[in-house]
């Protein structure tokens, strides 16, 4: 069954991002109509209705990673989104982070989540934390001053960040205020993830202007496939408007359960629909990664050589792959 059949063809209505607020471009976003298809030559493309009805057909393809002179990519900057919660983006961004770390990288992930479980997930209360990622966006606090050093560098959370959205809403350049922040620091990692709330709202938005690229995780169930459409016409947005160059580097299968005919589906519709986008390594569905944070740890420090460590590593390393076969042909077509 393709993803054509699963989803709704909701009307669409043309906006800038430029003209309007985040809500209003968080609430176009579900309403532009956009679905996936595949051509006979296996090319996955986005569908566009047209005012007057007529579909076009746009590639659907990750962003090209910028190669600089010398042929090697800059610094990484992903975004792991995915308006659907309980997907694992907390799971995947710390220790895929930790992961990065454990082949030599230098690693900053930044918890964008009011929620803060990212902080705690290294073992750190929200409640008690003086200065958060709130500060940085609100108050324009160096974001250096809410980095703290554990498996990886973290840019903390807290609760107060859950009112950023609304203090944010005034101020002119608003959906600029993460990526501002992060000129502090570009030179002292070579990635840098960001774990975004279960939303599409501005602390969404200002995580694609930064970006360099997204990756979706999807938990292997058919309402979290749901949400792939409205956040691709969100990131179409942002491209239009904001970030040229962002786009779905990847998507990452999480809470996969081979035993079960459902995930075995998911997973066949998305390779359906989107191609290689979709990552070969599966996050397996497995306790390990419940236990961990209450230890205060990556799951690849809590379980080092257990099967969910080796996932994530994995992952890293197909990331890594990826990388620099984009920035080889960077390379080559800039020759």
């Amino acid at each position: 069954m393709g993803l054509m059949r699963l989803l709704p063809r909701p009307h669409d209505r043309s906006r800038r991002v430029g003209e309007s607020g985040s809500d209003d471009m968080a609430e176009d976003a579900g309403e532009a109509t956009a679905l996936h298809t595949e051509d006979d030559s296996g090319n996955v493309a986005q569908v566009h209705e047209t005012a007057g009805g007529e579909l076009r057909q746009q590639p659907l393809v990750p962003t090209p990673v910028p190669a600089s002179a010398d042929g090697t990519s800059d610094l990484r900057v992903i975004a792991l989104a995915n308006q659907k919660g309980g997907v694992a983006k907390t799971t995947t961004t710390l220790n895929l982070g930790v992961a990065f770390n454990e082949m030599g990288y230098r690693v900053l992930v930044v918890d964008l989540d009011p929620q803060g479980n990212l902080t705690m997930s290294q073992g750190m209360n929200p409640d008690s934390i003086e200065r958060s990622m709130f500060d940085v966006l609100v108050h324009k606090v160096p974001i250096s001053d809410v980095v703290e050093h554990r498996e990886v560098d973290i840019a903390v959370s807290s609760i107060d960040l859950a009112g950023a959205e609304l203090a944010l809403a005034s101020m002119i350049g608003r959906e600029r205020s993460l990526e501002k922040a992060l000129i502090e620091v570009r030179d002292r990692y070579d990635y840098i993830l960001i774990d975004t709330p279960p939303s599409l709202g501005l602390l969404t938005i200002n995580a694609f202007v930064a970006a360099t690229g997204v990756i979706v995780p999807v938990q292997c169930e058919y309402l979290s496939l749901r949400g792939l459409v409205q956040l691709e016409n969100t990131l179409a947005m942002v491209r239009e408007n904001l970030n040229a160059r962002v786009g779905v580097e990847g998507i990452v299968a999480t809470m996969f359960d081979g035993r079960t005919l459902h995930s075995r589906e998911a997973i066949e519709i998305l390779e359906e629909n989107f191609g290689d986008l979709v990552f070969r390594t599966r996050i397996r569905k497995t306790v390990r990664y419940a236990e961990a944070p209450v230890k205060g740890s990556s799951v690849l420090k809590y379980d080092p050589t257990g099967s969910a460590a080796e996932a994530y590593r994995e992952l890293a390393k197909e990331i890594r792959v990826k990388r620099e076969a984009h920035a080889g042909q960077g390379a080559s077509g800039g020759a």
